[in-house]
């Protein structure tokens, strides 16, 4: 791979769009609306969305984030985290420049809240992305970082060589963007990890500048598709971490289906523009996951917290370690076939 100073895009027409101007106007003063995202953006002549990676070029919108990844590295898979999905194995995980939302608690604001002509970037197509991961024996490649919603089309298209060559695709993600994508990604894609920030819409509002419903619609969309689901929560003090908010989330994940569904009640520390924000205590942490276990969900976890021992899977039908994690690292296994090698109780995931 080689890294340049590529400051240009090649031109790579974005999917999802749609003329929002009058059609006899000139192509200099045509808007279009980008349809990606529950965003909806319109733009004039020249100007590129709130994901700074879509830019309308007279009349047709383009994407900057198409074979340009500004960051690329191979971690553990628990890293993401997706715990129930070849657990202890590794994965090539990459993000271009931008994201759709702007979350006041961002940990990689540095690449997400710019464009993909402002950072130093690789020149990696598709096909020589997957190649890298077969390369490396690395099984499945992650989007992330930043949000994948953004560089959609990069996306997409790796995820498309890859089932052609037998390596898995996984996306973390914020989760905020359209059903009509979202399915036709969800053809191709084998695992996601979504971030449900929070239960309150309004909080949601001024949080991230998104919205809660089109998080929620994506969590059914990829549960109904058969993509391996997992859900990570984080927990802010004063602003996320309400016991009553976190038992009516999870109390709606257990109405609507998700009770197999991991979910990682992960550990706040000051950053960005919450960086006068305390560390969440582990005592919230104990309690939110009490109260998911209590609702009913079956794999509950809690991470950046390792004196919690939180991260281990537990089987549900005999309560014994089926899988013992020490931080991004498998210490032991015990899933035989999709199930618990003590009592044969099986455990939701995708084991290889």
């Amino acid at each position: 791979m080689k890294h340049s100073n590529y400051k240009e895009f090649d031109n790579h027409p974005a999917a999802f769009q749609e003329s929002a101007g009058n059609s006899s106007d000139s192509p200099e003063n045509r808007a279009v609306r980008c349809t990606l995202c529950p965003h909806g953006c319109v733009l004039g002549d020249g100007k590129s969305g709130i994901c700074r990676t879509r830019v309308n070029l007279e009349g047709v919108l383009y994407t900057t984030a198409f074979g340009n990844p500004c960051s690329i590295s191979i971690d553990p898979i628990e890293k993401k985290p997706l715990f129930h999905f070849f657990p202890g194995t590794e994965i090539l995980s990459l993000a271009t420049a931008g994201c759709n939302l702007r979350c006041l608690n961002c940990q990689n604001w540095s690449i997400s809240q710019i464009s993909p002509l402002e950072t130093d970037n690789y020149r990696l197509q598709p096909d020589a992305v997957v190649e890298e991961a077969l390369k490396r024996s690395v099984p499945a490649i992650a989007f992330t970082y930043t949000e994948p919603t953004v560089f959609y089309e990069y996306m997409l298209e790796i995820a498309q060589s890859a089932k052609k060559r037998g390596v898995k695709t996984a996306m973390v993600s914020n989760g905020y963007i359209n059903e009509k994508p979202l399915k036709e990604l969800c053809r191709f894609l084998d695992a996601a990890n979504i971030d449900l920030k929070c239960f309150d819409d309004k909080i949601y509002r001024t949080l991230t500048g998104g919205s809660l419903d089109p998080v929620l619609n994506s969590l059914k969309i990829l549960k109904e598709s058969g993509v391996w689901l997992e859900i990570t929560n984080l927990l802010i003090p004063g602003v996320t971490d309400s016991p009553e908010m976190v038992e009516k989330m999870c109390r709606w994940l257990a109405r609507k289906g998700f009770i197999d569904t991991p979910i990682h009640f992960s550990r706040f520390f000051p950053t960005y523009k919450l960086s006068a924000v305390q560390p969440t205590p582990e005592s919230t942490l104990r309690e939110a996951a009490q109260i998911a276990s209590t609702a009913g969900l079956k794999y509950v976890y809690v991470g950046n917290n390792p004196s919690l021992n939180g991260e281990s899977t537990v089987c549900p039908g005999c309560g014994k370690v089926v899988v013992h994690r020490s931080g991004y690292r498998v210490v032991e296994n015990n899933i035989s076939n999709g199930s618990c090698s003590f009592c044969g109780e099986p455990v939701a995931g995708v084991w290889g």
